[in-house]
């Protein structure tokens, strides 16, 4: 005769379930801020000043994901130390994008957005870290990028979805935009097809929480930095091919 759990045991199950729950939450206004309970950022310089930015983790994680394709020809925004950290011996050309005149380290002064004299069809890889939320209009930064790379050509960027305003006070840029997953996916695909596309979503409350108090990783534990919680993204990885 085989044993059937009566309804009452079911009961008790998920009442125990929900009791444990309930337990591991801090009772309303018995929540212990501690170091957090402040109003302005424990590191005012993104965690700079403590050492590894909880932002660089996510994005050298997903750089690292996805060295194999920076190769070739690489274009990089502002100074090419991911070209080099990421792409090794596999470069053959490292191009730097800068805006303006200030950057003695620029091989192109151009911008995204009206960029005619950068080369068409011409870039293996394009690597846009932390970039085009400083770029009000977005989809022409896209059309140029896609006009750079060369057939079979990918471009790897990270976006912000939870981040301070990075507008400099000299005024050189300013902070436009914050995007998530569906938003990233649907601009790239008016350019990329969507098979082309890969979207890699990054972050959870601790991080979030961290990341704005200016905390870098040594403050951290990466178990926790690295699970995912997909109502919390803190940084978006892109990647796009150009269809061959």
């Amino acid at each position: 005769m085989t044993f059937q759990p009566s309804h009452n045991v079911s009961a008790f199950k998920a009442f125990s379930r929900k009791l444990r729950k309930l337990l591991a939450r801090p009772p309303v206004g018995r929540v212990n801020l501690g170091d957090l309970d402040r109003v302005r950022p424990i590191d005012e310089n993104w965690g700079f000043g403590r050492g590894r930015p909880v932002d660089r983790f996510y994005i050298e994680s997903f750089l690292s994901n996805h060295a194999a394709d920076i190769k070739g020809r690489v274009l990089e925004v502002q100074d090419n130390s991911y070209t080099m950290q990421f792409g090794a011996d596999q470069v053959m050309a490292s191009d730097i994008l800068h805006k303006g005149t200030d950057n003695p380290a620029a091989t192109i002064i151009a911008d995204l957005t009206d960029g005619d004299i950068i080369p068409s069809d011409a870039f293996d890889c394009v690597t846009c870290t932390q970039t085009l939320h400083l770029i009000y209009d977005v989809p022409a930064a896209l059309r140029t990028i896609y006009r750079i790379l060369c057939p079979g050509g990918v471009l790897l960027a990270t976006m912000p979805t939870i981040s301070r305003d990075t507008s400099e006070d000299m005024g050189r840029f300013y902070d436009y935009w914050r995007f998530t997953g569906a938003a990233s996916r649907r601009l790239l695909e008016d350019h990329f097809k969507p098979g082309e596309l890969q979207i890699t979503s990054y972050g959870n409350v601790y991080s979030a929480v961290a990341f704005l108090h200016g905390l870098a990783c040594e403050d951290l534990e990466t178990q926790k930095l690295e699970a995912f919680d997909p109502k919390i993204e803190v940084i978006i990885g892109l990647r796009a091919m150009k269809q061959a």
